[in-house]
């Protein structure tokens, strides 16, 4: 990795003060720490503004200024942090499969990361909203995996995988993927197409994501979710400007951004919600 990287900064921001050995057990206590400090949210996009996936960049929104990102900037952090730890990591890329019919034929729109340790590779994905991973998943075709939220398995057609998140009784398809690398470089094409394209779901809409232990809390558009042990315990929708804002602040801990286009943004979010009550 090119980028150098703040870990003290990066570990006080998630609060961590282990050790940082390259151990399955510092990557466990990471990936259960970063999606619980640092929110998932696209108000860049949302605002027009870029989202730059240098370390430099991602440092100071992420760390400084207390703000999240979408996938690639939580992922790209995550990976960055762990090769400085000196894991053996890779990125690839996925297809998300969530919402969409499981023949569907969908671009790669998504990082994930793959860690070699004692001969054993695993999946760690900080970064994919609402159902994060909250734990790195061994790469075991078809096994049950428990994280701190929900559980988790992994299976193999022919080289592409398939992550599955089991909701209640069913089990649903989160994203497909295969072991080939992805590098950063194909990244940027597909950040600044999701970033900057009008039709993009980053760029007409709104959502926020955070999973403190046992929790997660969700935003899509003005509806705020949150989920116990898998289960939805409370539902509400936000009525206006000022109540999303505060949501956004308090319930996912975000410094919102210093922008004119803020309040414009989010009154059209709010407008959307009321049309579709």
């Amino acid at each position: 990795m090119s980028d150098n990287v703040n870990l003290n900064a990066y570990f006080e921001r998630i609060g961590f003060s282990g050790s940082i050995a390259p151990s399955l057990a510092t990557l466990e206590a990471l990936h259960a720490l970063h999606p619980a400090a640092i929110p998932f949210e696209n108000l860049n996009p949302l605002l027009g503004l870029p989202v730059a996936l240098d370390q430099k960049s991602l440092e100071k929104k992420m760390l400084a200024e207390k703000r999240g990102g979408y996938c690639f900037e939580h992922n790209l952090m995550f990976m960055r942090v762990l090769a400085d730890l000196d894991y053996k990591v890779r990125s690839l890329g996925a297809r998300v499969m969530w919402n969409h019919p499981a023949d569907a034929v969908r671009p790669v729109s998504h990082m994930l990361i793959a860690i070699d340790i004692s001969g054993q590779t695993y999946i760690a994905d900080v970064g994919f909203g609402s159902l994060t991973l909250t734990a790195p998943l061994r790469l075991r075709d078809g096994a049950e995996q428990a994280t701190p939220h929900e559980t988790f398995r992994l299976l193999d057609s022919d080289g592409t995988w398939r992550l599955e998140a089991r909701l209640g009784e069913d089990w649903r398809l989160l994203y497909t993927f295969t072991l080939d690398d992805f590098g950063e470089a194909d990244y940027r094409p597909i950040n600044t197409a999701l970033s900057s394209d009008p039709s993009s779901q980053f760029r007409t809409g709104l959502g926020a994501a955070i999973s403190p232990k046992g929790e997660r809390h969700t935003l899509a558009g003005t509806r705020l979710s949150t989920y116990r042990d898998g289960a939805l315990i409370e539902r509400r929708d936000l009525m206006d400007v000022g109540e999303l804002k505060e949501v956004l602040t308090t319930t996912f801990g975000i410094t919102l951004p210093a922008s004119d286009a803020l309040d414009p943004a989010l009154e059209g979010i709010v407008a959307a919600g009321r049309a579709q009550a």
